[in-house]
């Protein structure tokens, strides 16, 4: 495990599978995912790509494989391993032949400080949800209105 991730420190952990249909993945997302956790936002745990071939046959490949160690390598740290080969497999079951998805877990280091507050306080967080891109599009056209 990372020596700097601690149980009583650490923030809220995510994980998000971003599809890719037609498996059109170019590896733009690697420079921005780098950026969040450089700058600290977050700091990225676990990271693997699935890919379902046009004929339904599953790749799975993960940080261990050179494809993707060169491109995230340098910023997670391969021993913290989150995403268990049933999760990948569960992705895997809900791609669509021809496409791939990026399965990505981080750490939101921006929230840990109020996380352990939260813990602190005795406080437990019992609902979180994140509001739809689109709810929050037609809330920023309505105003213009």
């Amino acid at each position: 495990m990372p020596t700097s991730l601690k149980a009583d420190s650490v923030g809220p952990v995510d994980v998000a599978v971003v599809v890719f249909e037609g498996d059109r993945f170019n590896g733009d997302i690697a420079p921005a995912l780098r950026d969040l956790h450089d700058s600290g936002t977050v700091r990225l745990l676990d990271l693997a790509f699935v890919r379902r071939s046009p004929e339904g046959t599953v790749d799975i490949v993960e940080l261990e494989d050179a494809e993707v160690a060169g491109a995230f390598g340098r910023t997670i740290d391969g021993r913290f391993d989150l995403l268990s080969d049933e999760d990948l497999q569960g992705v895997a079951g809900d791609l669509g032949p021809g496409s791939s998805a990026l399965v990505v877990a981080w750490e939101n280091t921006w929230a840990s400080r109020l996380a352990a507050a939260l813990r602190g306080s005795h406080g437990e967080m019992v609902f979180l949800e994140r509001i739809p891109r689109e709810n929050v599009e037609r809330a920023i056209a309505a105003l213009d209105e």
